[in-house]
């Protein structure tokens, strides 16, 4: 019921504005109207269009793209209706044009908001309370079905200018009441296309005037602007009695009065045409008429017909209301005091001086070209969405899959955006899928997604590669402010002695227009000693929801959990399989986990536990007694400062990684890479000792608990702050 009445509202709205002709070809084209193009290309703005009226929106939402994209913004448009809340993650800031609310577009601001992006009201009108549509005389034609649509819609769009965080206009007086419904509000002037100018130019030349004829023109614009052609009505007819050379041409949807139809033949009728047609209609005239009554409502609008006859060397004579301020009086057109004695002797004056009408004109011509174009205009409009954006932050990444180093880049996202901060994650695999859990929801999008027919791209202010490969995209990335390489781990040594790829990933530590960032001690000292690269760091933590603590009694079977990728050489899984090899099955259980590589054949498992939801891994350790973790190399080893959390013993190897918070026999036991005869020793002492036992599991939880996430938030936020 709800959508029929808005689409009786729009019919009523759309014959006032522009005549029943265009309200056939609009339901026309609604009725077969095509798909909307899906967006899978990340770009800056998104337009959503909430008018029908073609007029408006092509001003307000094509012509304001044209600006935006003239000076490095790069935007998209979709109508209202077809709005998905999914598309929220490909754009930095949305403008809703005369959107009236819905479930949906409550549903996508809300999005926006959390994601930390501005959304933007844009209106040219005075149609968002009622207060201001009440002084439409043409409203009181209508009858009460129609007018309460048509409040319904204009209390609608109030909505959702209420829920929007800024209003751009096009005229002072918009600007003024807007600033009672949102903080702060911009004003960006109508202005004309690129291809409104071709038009123009092409209808200057084609143009023939009969020197024997002046022409008037009045294109009323729609059936409400009758008020304001009966204030020079008096001064047409007296011109056209004195005048035979006269003429008068009405363009649109207007009641013509009876006291013209003594000069019928002196009348030209033309009805709406398509806007492509419009420059060589207006330049068929010799002056552009453009009275207005004084109204808080007329104040408001724009200054269109000026600029429109303006582009084809046409003379404006308007009333001194509103935006037609803007014409420089006497210089690049006429403005009237509303009374018939000012607009009968500025107007007769130029019918009489056609030197003056050429002079006016071509002024008016050399101010809209240079001014009122979107190309040449759009600089500070440009520069006004730009202020407002929040600073955006991508985590480029070679997959979204399960490691220790995507769960740091999820925890650090999710305390970006807590502090205001429009962070995503820009995924090199095609998976699309945003990372969900506890904490929130973050966005994903593909790389091909960031470049997919896209001339202009999105702008990022700070793209963070994760690995040494992602380097190269953030490199090749041409609308970024900034790069910084988050680095976990010395990833030359990823790859095997022999491996050309080595010399690729050690040169990734050299590049001068990089800021380096980490989380580990031993990841800053060999940066800045082998690399000389000055180096950001914060400390890694963990959070304690996830991996509780939990009391073990080490009765019965005693679980041994082994961590890691088989097939990842550094993370030296063989040889934890090694050692519980020696040990006696009657004793010992063992668990194996792993987010990639399967258990080789030879190993012994007596569970597998394999691409475990993060948020189930802390169920996993905290049923386990003991974790043996035998990695060769680590920036941050992350399993052994779980285990101690949740209240488990470690056994390692120590590393580079690991040595930053592990201490022999006093938080863990250390075993030497290799010495599996010692590990075993290890792993029975424990078995043993109970008093050992307390200790390690005491001191390995106060361990943990000093690296809980909030106690190191502001060192995070630090470590991406220009």
């Amino acid at each position: 019921m709800g959508k029929v009445k808005y689409l009786a509202e729009k019919s009523c709205e759309t014959i006032a504005e522009e005549g029943v002709t265009e309200f056939i070809k609009k339901t026309g084209r609604y009725l077969f109207k095509v798909k909307p193009k899906t967006y899978q290309s990340c770009k800056d703005i998104l337009f959503i269009n909430g008018c029908w009226l073609s007029h408006p929106a092509r001003y307000r939402v094509e012509h304001q793209m044209e600006q935006l994209n003239a000076n490095g913004i790069s935007s998209d448009m979709v109508f209202y209706e077809d709005l998905n809340v999914k598309t929220e993650k490909f754009y930095r800031a949305f403008v809703f044009f005369r959107c009236p609310i819905t479930n949906t577009i409550k549903e996508f601001i809300e999005k926006a908001k959390y994601n930390n992006k501005v959304v933007f009201y844009d209106i040219d009108d005075l149609v968002f309370d009622e207060k201001y549509t009440k002084t439409i005389k043409y409203l009181q034609t209508l009858s009460k079905e129609e007018l309460d649509n048509y409040y319904d819609g204009v209390k609608r769009m109030k909505e959702t200018l209420k829920l929007c965080d800024y209003a751009t206009t096009s005229t002072e007086t918009l600007s003024n009441e807007l600033k009672k419904y949102v903080k702060e509000t911009y004003i960006n002037r109508n202005v004309a296309s690129e291809k409104m100018l071709e038009l123009s130019l092409n209808a200057i030349k084609k143009v023939k005037r009969d020197e024997n004829k002046i022409i008037l023109g009045y294109l009323s614009g729609s059936i409400t602007h009758n008020a304001d052609f009966e204030l020079i009505f008096p001064v047409i007819k007296r011109l056209m009695s004195e005048k035979e050379n006269v003429y008068l041409k009405l363009v649109g949807e207007l009641d013509i009065p009876e006291g013209l139809k003594e000069f019928e033949n002196r009348v030209i009728i033309e009805k709406f045409i398509e806007w492509q047609k419009l420059p060589d209609l207006i330049a068929s005239i010799d002056i552009n008429l453009a009275p207005l009554e004084e109204s808080l409502f007329n104040n408001a609008k724009s200054e269109n017909k000026w600029t429109e006859a303006s582009l084809v060397k046409v003379v404006t004579i308007a009333s001194d209301v509103g935006a037609f301020k803007v014409i420089n009086n006497n210089i690049d057109g006429i403005l009237c005091e509303n009374t018939e004695k000012d607009w009968y002797n500025k107007l007769k004056n130029l019918i009489e001086n056609k030197d003056l009408r050429t002079t006016l004109g071509s002024n008016a011509f050399e101010r809209t070209r240079k001014n009122y174009i979107t190309t040449y205009s759009g600089y500070h409009y440009a520069k006004y969405i730009k202020s407002k954006l929040t600073k955006s932050l991508a985590f480029v990444l070679p997959t979204t899959n399960i490691s220790g180093g995507v769960n740091v880049i999820i925890k650090h996202c999710h305390i970006l955006r807590k502090h205001g901060f429009d962070v995503f994650i820009i995924n090199m695999d095609n998976n699309e899928q945003n990372i969900i859990n506890n904490e929130g929801e973050i966005n994903v999008i593909t790389a091909e997604e960031t470049n997919k027919k896209s001339k202009i791209i999105c702008n990022i202010d700070t793209l963070v590669a994760s690995l040494w490969s992602t380097l190269y995209y953030c490199l090749k990335y041409p609308n970024k402010n900034n790069i910084s390489y988050l680095v976990q781990n010395f990833e030359t040594d990823f790859m095997k002695y022999g491996n050309y790829m080595k010399q690729v990933a050690n040169s990734t530590y050299s590049f001068n227009n990089v800021n380096y960032l980490t989380i580990s001690k031993w990841c800053k000292s060999w940066l800045e000693n082998d690399f000389e690269r000055k180096v950001k760091s914060a400390l890694n933590g963990i959070n304690l929801e996830k991996f509780p603590f939990h009391k073990r009694d080490f009765k019965g079977k005693i679980k041994i959990l082994i961590e890691g990728n088989s097939s990842d050489y550094y993370k030296n899984v063989d040889e934890s399989f090694k050692i519980v090899e020696e040990l006696d099955k009657n004793k010992y259980e063992i668990h194996y986990l792993s987010y990639q590589g399967e258990p080789k054949k030879w190993y012994y498992v007596d569970k597998f536990l394999h691409k475990v939801p993060y948020d189930e891994v802390g169920k996993i350790y905290a049923s386990c007694d003991i974790l043996i973790k035998s990695s060769i190399l680590e920036s941050f080893s992350y399993p052994p400062l779980e285990m101690m959390a949740t209240g488990g013993i470690v056994i390692v190897v120590p590393n580079d990684g690991n040595k930053e918070y592990l201490r022999d026999n006093v938080n863990c036991l250390f075993y030497e890479r290799g010495n599996i005869k010692e590990a075993i020793a290890k792993i029975e002492q424990i078995r043993k000792d109970k008093n050992l036992r307390e200790k390690l599991i005491n001191e390995g939880l106060k361990t943990a608990k000093n690296r809980e996430w909030s106690k190191i938030e502001k060192e995070i936020i630090n470590l991406y702050k220009d």
